[in-house]
């Protein structure tokens, strides 16, 4: 912690960790009010931590020159699959946050599935030589799958295993808590990448009815801030599946072809940076849209889902 050579007290810094603030970005990103928040930081202390964590990390302008060479610097993780590699310029992400929606079986844990193996791989082979954190709200994640992708790439199966740690979170509140856990030990070794598989089951239990839509998008938007925030302090790549919703209001399906929206409205529409869309093609193939990108074409790839995790359908 660079910050006890500024003059913070070891105690304060020690009082920060217990909050899950681990790096000096951290408590930049982090609003005044959440550094007030912890018990035992007055305001006075926390513009104190505030300023000399901001004298630590650039956080003014800088020109967009700078800005291209971070962006060409980034690492794309394969998705195993080359057509919907190409479609994403390269793969998934890494640095922000990729949302995968559709309809159950059409692919999205199996993608997730197979990109906790690759993120693992040398930087060459289209990986970023890191772990991955997995969190399970379906109770879907099974280990065989990762083996079966594992050998495929030619990884050493227990090893793979070893690099992925996994969390089920049963509630809402349980998937934050979570976050912060994960703050801790992305603080102390390399993480590549954080799934969430189903970012939204919970909500959509723990939240019944309109009354409490309000408090649900609430949450649901700290969440994913919390999300962004570990994706931009640690560069890693962050994918989210979530959920869709049939439109049963008549009108509106008569003229769309396809009436499913995701869930979380528009409050997980602003959060990801990538929103991707998958539905069902004939057999094992399914195909995934771009739904929504600051930088990539619309478009849409087909893939298939195979014994050894995502591939290329075979024509």
């Amino acid at each position: 912690q660079e910050l006890e050579k500024h003059g913070i007290s070891a105690a304060d810094i020690r009082k920060l960790q217990e909050n899950g603030f681990y790096t000096v970005e951290s408590v930049v990103y982090a609003p005044k009010k959440k550094l007030m928040d912890i018990k035992g930081i007055s305001e006075a202390k926390a513009d104190k931590i505030q300023m000399e964590a901001f004298r630590l990390v650039p956080t003014g302008f800088t020109t967009a020159t700078e800005m291209h060479l971070k962006r060409s610097q980034l690492i794309q993780i394969t998705t195993g699959s080359k057509e919907l590699d190409k479609l994403l310029n390269g793969g998934i992400e890494t640095g922000s946050i990729t949302e995968l929606f559709g309809e159950f079986r059409t692919g999205k844990s199996q993608l997730c599935h197979t990109l906790a193996v690759t993120c693992q791989l040398p930087i060459d082979n289209g990986g970023a030589e890191g772990k991955c954190l997995y969190i399970d709200t379906e109770g879907t994640f099974r280990p065989e799958r990762l083996l079966a992708v594992a050998d495929r790439f030619g990884l050493q199966g227990s090893d793979v295993l070893d690099n992925v740690a996994y969390a089920r979170a049963y509630n809402s509140d349980h998937q934050m808590t979570l976050l912060t856990q994960a703050a801790a030990m992305m603080s102390e070794s390399r993480y590549a990448m954080i799934v969430v598989d189903s970012a939204t089951a919970c909500y959509r239990t723990d939240y019944s009815g309109r009354g409490e839509l309000s408090a649900r998008q609430m949450h649901l938007a700290q969440f994913l801030r919390q999300l962004l925030k570990l994706s931009d302090e640690f560069g890693v790549a962050v994918v989210l599946t979530n959920q869709v919703v049939a439109q049963v209001d008549g009108g509106a399906s008569m003229f769309n072809a396809d009436p499913k929206k995701p869930i979380g409205g528009n409050i997980m529409a602003h959060a990801s940076t990538t929103r991707l869309y998958f539905r069902k093609g004939r057999g094992e193939t399914r195909i995934c849209k771009v739904y929504d990108s600051p930088c990539l074409p619309e478009g849409e790839a087909t893939f298939a889902i195979n014994s050894d995790g995502i591939g290329d359908a075979k024509d």
